[in-house]
């Protein structure tokens, strides 16, 4: 299948067009005519991702995080980024991103359903789109009550974490969370006035936690790739769903960039 057509299904499915003005999604490298037989999904277009993808021997790259974000002058193999794109193009893969596009089309649902969450709403509605509403992270209730350390214990086998950072009461009853996966600190008052009893998020700091708190607010610490890995699994299972059988879909292990010493 050529990599303009898969293109076009998955912009079907996620639109390059709900991505933020600052982001930078959609083919970021290579030959959109060239025939694509196996891809291999990952969060980050990173030096082991890249050596998977030419052990597999793989036509495309799809991944979460773009490698090329912010402008680039020159290619070259003196830093990280050029490193990369060279390697990519020497190796004719395909560089797909799909970033914030994702985020409010799919990842803050993913992320809600394996917390379990009941009657979940939109943490930060961004637009609505043929009746349709859309944005970044979800709210919703808990199955049932339960103590802030015990449901952080929940978050952390849901998620496969190595560990979870919690700001908070722990003997506090729980009720209702909410979850902005990757980096969701700008989204901290919308959580605070859907009444959430905690907020699930990434890259959070000591003064974010310690305010939260004081603004009457849990919050878990999860990680910004703890959560945002669910993009390998979901994506996948949605490419295997839509593309022709002889095109093979391979996942990057879950690997977290940090151990708990």
């Amino acid at each position: 299948m050529r990599c303009e057509k898969i293109m076009s299904i998955l912009k079907e499915q996620v639109p390059e067009s709900f991505a933020e003005e600052w982001d930078n999604v959609g083919l970021l490298a290579g030959d959109p005519g060239k025939d694509v037989r196996k891809i291999l999904v990952a969060l980050d277009a990173s030096d082991g991702v890249i050596d998977q993808a030419e052990a597999l021997g793989a036509d495309m790259l799809i991944t979460h995080h773009p490698l090329i974000f912010s402008p680039v002058k020159k290619i070259t193999a003196d830093d990280f980024i050029g490193r990369r794109i060279c390697r990519l193009i020497r190796g004719d893969i395909a560089y797909y991103a799909m970033h914030t596009n994702y985020d409010m089309v799919r990842m803050a649902d993913e992320a809600a359903k394996r917390l379990g969450l009941k009657e979940p709403q939109i943490l930060e509605p961004v637009c609505t789109t043929g009746g349709t509403e859309y944005g970044f992270g979800k709210t919703g209730k808990l199955k049932e009550p339960m103590t802030l350390s015990a449901y952080a214990e929940q978050v952390r086998e849901l998620f496969g974490l190595p560990g979870i950072a919690v700001y908070g009461d722990p003997d506090r009853i729980v009720k209702m969370a909410a979850i902005c996966p990757g980096s969701g600190k700008s989204f901290l008052s919308s959580a605070v006035s859907s009444k959430a009893d905690v907020y699930i998020t990434g890259d959070v700091d000591y003064h974010f936690g310690t305010d939260a708190n004081a603004r009457g607010i849990a919050v878990m610490d999860a990680g910004h790739y703890g959560i945002e890995h669910i993009f390998i699994e979901d994506m996948c299972r949605l490419l295997k769903q839509l593309l022709d059988e002889e095109v093979q879909v391979f996942a990057m292990p879950v690997e977290h960039p940090y151990v708990v010493i």
